[in-house]
């Protein structure tokens, strides 16, 4: 196979990763809590090519590059008030808990309501866990006293979808986050910035394009009029 092809094709598919990150960072530049993610690239290990005849160094050539990993952004973000009596913001470090049906899972969002039971719980439904570990309760005025959901800290947060994280709480170290009732923590994403970086990426994977295209065409004139010539001689 055509070298400059892999490499350019490559490319493409590093810079396609890139660009679903960054759609899905713009779809949620609104959402409360979100934690924006970044795709590292690599480049592959270069190949040292000599002449096979003499063994000569000719130089190092790269057979492309690949989507390393994605890495999440889990600084905190600023707070803005909204007035609104659930809604729930940590200042500072620390993540809010809740109880899905596939077990505990953390999150930023506190864009909380109360269920019919009178518990708190977030927009899928899932139980807020307070500092005891139990349930929070909203009061009888729609109310809830921010000192008694909990604020956890973690080792290791992953996404898992719909804005929440899995990690590992560590008690040695607890969280020095404090909540704030009537406020969320804005997006952690730049529109801006991420607008600038969708663009980049496009511009890339369009080289990309245009380098197979350049390739294709040499490899058509020498299937063709190389070979035409050759014939004639």
């Amino acid at each position: 196979m055509e070298r400059g092809l892999y490499i350019a094709a490559s490319g493409m598919v590093a810079e396609q990763m890139r660009q679903d990150q960054i759609a899905n960072d713009l779809a949620n530049a609104s959402t409360p809590g979100y934690k924006a993610d970044r795709v590292t690239q690599r480049a592959f290990a270069d190949l040292l090519l000599t002449n096979t005849a003499t063994g000569q160094t000719i130089g190092a050539l790269t057979p492309g590059v690949a989507a390393d990993r994605m890495v999440t952004d889990t600084s905190p973000q600023p707070v803005r008030d909204t007035g609104e009596p659930l809604d729930l913001a940590i200042v500072g470090d620390g993540w809010f808990a809740v109880q899905t049906p596939q077990g505990t899972r953390y999150t930023r969002n506190g864009q909380f309501s109360a269920a019919a039971d009178g518990t708190l719980t977030d927009q899928l439904g899932n139980r807020v866990i307070g500092r005891n570990g139990q349930p929070v309760h909203v009061d009888a005025n729609g109310h809830v006293n921010g000192s008694d959901v909990g604020v956890f800290a973690l080792t290791n947060p992953t996404k898992q979808g719909d804005n929440l994280f899995d990690g590992t709480p560590d008690p040695a170290h607890p969280a020095t986050g404090t909540v704030r009732t009537g406020a969320l923590e804005g997006s952690g994403v730049d529109p801006a910035r991420t607008m600038v970086d969708m663009i980049a990426s496009f511009r890339a994977f369009e080289a990309g394009q245009k380098v197979i295209q350049t390739i294709d065409e040499s490899l058509h004139k020498t299937a063709t009029q190389v070979a035409s010539m050759n014939g004639g001689a």
